[in-house]
């Protein structure tokens, strides 16, 4: 089991803790209670999640980059407007602005597809939801992955942090969903994949979009 600290206690942050804890991992938070400041969390956690609103990012990023040498920082974060569209270009992510601040962390874009009254247990209703997560360290990844699990998620590795990229729109596009067009937060992301499991690459002679349309 691990030590995870929690940067935010929202409703979010909140609810990741609910789970993991569940799952028997110990959590800390940090956030604007002085009686559970963020410094003590960072210091504490073998995993940080940084669950914060986008508008507090830096301020977070800054606080916890003296203890995140090494350790796993889970970005949960989706950058939204107040209008509720995506408040970054789209030729980065929230993620990778995260590991440019902590660049002797390994980070990983998990958890941000998902609605908080669903984080806590993977499933939407008693469907199992999947776990999209993103970064570019190995072992980083392979934590991040048996963590989803542990709450009951289905993870799939979407490859290097760049693809935090499409989380992120994913992360903003099913927001729209649920607020602007009224289908409600109960809803989420669930992958279909084939029976077989086996994930091989394209043949190197075809380009993927080949592969993919024919």
């Amino acid at each position: 089991m691990l030590r995870i600290g929690i940067i935010g206690k929202g409703n979010v942050g909140s609810a990741l803790g609910k789970g993991l804890g569940r799952a028997g991992h110990e959590i800390k938070y940090g956030h604007r209670d002085p009686a559970e400041p963020v410094s003590e969390a960072a210091k504490w956690g073998e995993v940080i999640i940084l669950a914060v609103p986008y508008e507090n990012a830096d301020n977070a990023r800054e606080a916890i980059k003296p203890y995140c040498d090494g350790k796993t920082v889970i970005d949960v974060m989706n950058a939204i407007s107040e209008n509720l569209d995506l408040a970054i270009s789209c030729t980065t992510s929230t993620a990778e602005e995260t590991q440019k601040k902590l660049p002797k962390a390994h980070v990983v874009k998990a958890f941000n597809t998902v609605f908080a009254p669903n984080q806590s247990t993977g499933k939407a209703g008693d469907e199992q939801l999947t776990a999209f997560y993103a970064g570019d360290n190995a072992e980083a990844k392979a934590i991040v992955a048996n963590l989803t699990k542990d709450i009951g998620f289905d993870p799939v590795d979407c490859g290097p942090l760049k693809s935090a990229r499409y989380l992120e729109a994913m992360g903003i596009l099913i927001i729209d969903l649920a607020f602007k067009y009224h289908l409600g937060n109960k809803m989420g992301y669930k992958l279909v994949k084939p029976q077989s499991q086996t994930l091989r690459s394209s043949d190197e002679t075809s380009s993927p979009l080949t592969t993919l349309l024919h």
